[in-house]
């Protein structure tokens, strides 16, 4: 539920000075042009950064953070008053971003004061730039997953010579009235910090419960009646690595909850018992079927021969009937709106289909349970404090009928109270009822039920569930020509991720795309004669591609030898940690995968085998990797199977996982060798 949107995958901070879509730089350069260099001086906290040691970095750092300060005001339960400063200096032509500060803030239940932006320059005078001179306001721009109304918008300064050797800053103050009574403090980020400080001021009577997460516990020192302040300094950079953790999950943050006497009702709770309770009021009244979603159930069940067949019936329609369009006005970002408002549209986001599901199954006498989680696995862990902030989607965790045996029923959990419950991503329309797709696996989410709340974590499918089966039947001719035919089947997430990028394909040349950059990353020099797609928008079953293909100079002639690849097609190894730097972070797979490759290639006429690559047998626990190549008569064998078993895979075997695709990238390049048969 972060960003408002329970499914928007754009993550947005109190402040965001290096802004990552082009289109948002590009409009706020058209609202602002050249900013112009008015000469105004520095605030003095500022200018104190200017002789402050810079703190650790590298030679391909582009900025540091000198100097963060978020003072926190808690006037009451329904006023915050927080002020932001911070200055950066500006290290590589690239940090020059920087200088662009967009601040965003939900209208009307915040407001921005003050926003101040300046330069200290390495020689010369400052410069200064006020919003409510030079600045914009602007709506955030309408992006693939994101709303399509939101009161979210963002004050914009463009701060004047951001030039390297040069300090910018800003500060502003926000005012807000607080949803839930709970703050953050993220003092850890892509670049270096030389200080962070937090302070915290509340009214008399009130308390705090501060949660640090990813960081060693900081003690905060008092600073006045009801005040306390944090400090950090030389906080390193977390430098981004493929496959990595999300920065959620290992960049220092601090949680910081307020209670003030007497409690606040439906604004503050300390556990995730208490915050079920919270959403659980959210959503009071809201999953109360109308008399049309009464009739839709009937006539959409009315052929179904059991509750499980009424149950993947009204699951379909949610999926593919109900587009995805979210309007998050106020607490629309985080309230669902009601289910017949939902039917009667036909559109919503995560939260609302999920409510609307959840009506549709109480019909047929089916019980079901949000499920609030983060789309990015890693970002809640088993410690992770109750926090609005962690979540930023919405599912269902769906009660199943005690006669309801289907083995299709795989992403399940044996619950001690609601017994066996099925979760389900009803805004995946490309995922059938019965599975989830990786991101949501071994992930953490709130689960919601009529006793509050509490952190499950969702099942592990097995490797078999998410895979590419491919065959090939191939000959070789003596010029080293290689044709035939490969059939693949992929199931999963293997599936789901060709179905989504074909999803809006209507061409049958551009389907083929999709085929040709498979073919692209294992041969050079290929023509695909025929090609066939199988189940594109049948979810419930394995998606297919079948195709022709003939490739010129595949097989190498040396004299009177021919050195051929058994390995034609698909790449499984990986230059990950081939780095110089060392590895910082746990590598993360997207799930688990078990992909097969199974290719005969029959033999030119008057040639034999002479040499074979030997079997490879490795297995690390974590994945396992076999592949055998075999002369069976005048066709060669080749058969190899890559499966990933355990989704993580820590700091202390890299080195493993480094020799564990070496083994595979020495066998993608072995070669067999024929010769001419005497």
């Amino acid at each position: 539920m972060k960003s408002k949107s329970c499914c928007n995958q754009v993550k947005q901070a109190r402040a965001i000075e290096r802004w990552q879509f082009t289109l948002y730089l590009l409009v706020a350069a058209c609202l602002l042009g050249m900013p112009a260099r008015v000469r105004g001086d520095a605030p003095g906290w500022m200018h104190a950064a200017v002789s402050a040691p810079l703190p650790v970095h590298d030679e391909k750092t582009n900025a540091v953070l000198l100097y963060e300060e978020q003072d926190v005001n808690v006037i009451s339960t329904d006023k915050i008053k927080t002020t932001i400063r911070r200055a950066y200096k500006i290290l590589r032509p690239d940090g020059r971003d920087y200088g662009m500060v967009f601040v965003p803030f939900n209208s009307p239940g915040q407001k921005i004061n003050g926003l101040h932006g300046w330069c200290i320059p390495a020689q010369g005078k400052d410069y200064d730039v006020k919003a409510n001179k030079e600045g914009a306001e602007v709506s955030l721009p309408k992006i693939e997953g994101s709303e399509l109304i939101t009161d979210v918008k963002a004050k914009v300064i463009a701060i004047p010579a951001p030039d390297v050797g040069n300090i910018v800053g800003y500060e502003y103050e926000l005012e807000e009235q607080p949803l839930v009574l709970q703050d953050g403090w993220s003092f850890q980020r892509h670049i270096p910090v030389g200080e962070s400080h937090y302070q915290l001021q509340l009214p008399a009577g009130w308390e705090y419960r501060a949660h640090l997460l990813n960081y060693p516990d900081i003690k905060p020192e008092p600073a006045g009646t009801n005040v306390w302040r944090w400090s950090v300094s030389n906080v390193k950079a977390i430098r981004e690595e493929d496959q990595m953790p999300p920065l959620p999950g290992v960049a220092g943050e601090m949680i910081v909850s307020f209670f003030p006497p007497g409690g606040a009702p439906g604004k503050v709770f300390s556990n995730w018992r208490e915050m079920g309770i919270w959403y659980k009021g959210l959503t009071s009244g809201r999953l109360d079927a109308s008399a049309e979603i009464k009739q839709k159930v009937a006539a959409l069940t009315s052929s179904s021969p059991d509750t499980l067949a009424k149950m993947r019936v009204l699951a379909s329609f949610v999926q593919h009937d109900i587009r995805y369009v979210a309007i998050e006005l106020g607490i629309g970002g985080y309230q669902p709106h009601s289910a017949a408002e939902v039917f009667a549209h036909h559109y919503g986001d995560c939260k609302d289909k999920a409510g609307l599901l959840s009506a549709l199954l109480r019909e047929i006498g089916v019980d079901s349970y949000y499920v609030v989680i983060n789309s990015e696995r890693g970002s809640v862990a088993s410690d992770t404090p109750a926090n609005v902030e962690a979540f930023d989607h919405a599912i269902l965790a769906v009660s199943v009928p005690k006669d309801g045996k289907d083995p299709s029923l795989v992403a399940t959990l044996q619950h001690p109270k609601l017994g066996r419950i099925l979760f389900f991503d009803p805004t995946n329309e490309l995922t059938p009822f019965g599975e989830i797709g990786g991101y949501l696996q071994a992930n953490y989410g709130l689960l919601v039920t009529p006793d509050g709340g509490e952190l499950v974590q969702l099942p592990t499918q097995t490797p078999r569930m998410n895979g590419v089966r491919r065959t090939g039947k191939l000959t070789l001719d003596a010029s080293g020509n290689v044709r035939g035919d490969i059939e693949e089947v992929r199931l999963g997430d293997r599936a789901w991720s060709q179905r989504w990028i074909l999803r809006t394909v209507t061409k049958d040349s551009d389907r083929v795309k999709a085929i040709e950059n498979l073919l692209s990353s294992s041969l050079s020099n290929y023509v695909i004669t025929k090609a066939l797609i199988e189940n594109l928008n049948v979810t419930d079953q394995p998606f297919g591609f079948k195709y022709t293909f003939e490739a010129r100079n595949y097989a190498k002639n040396a004299g009177d030898l021919i050195l051929v690849r058994p390995r034609v097609l698909g790449v499984k190894s990986s230059a990950i940690l081939e780095t110089k730097e060392p590895r910082q972070f746990p590598v993360e797979f997207e799930g688990p995968v078990s992909d097969s490759d199974n290719f005969e290639i029959a033999l030119p006429q008057g040639y034999v085998v002479d040499d074979l690559p030997p079997p490879v047998d490795a297995d690390f626990g974590f994945a396992s990797y076999h592949s055998k190549t075999e002369a069976k008569g005048n066709v060669i064998a080749y058969t190899r199977t890559f499966e990933v078993k355990e989704l993580s895979v820590p700091i202390s075997k890299a080195e493993e996982l480094k020799k564990f695709y070496r083994i595979i990238a020495s066998d993608e390049r072995n070669t067999a060798v024929l010769k001419t048969a005497k």
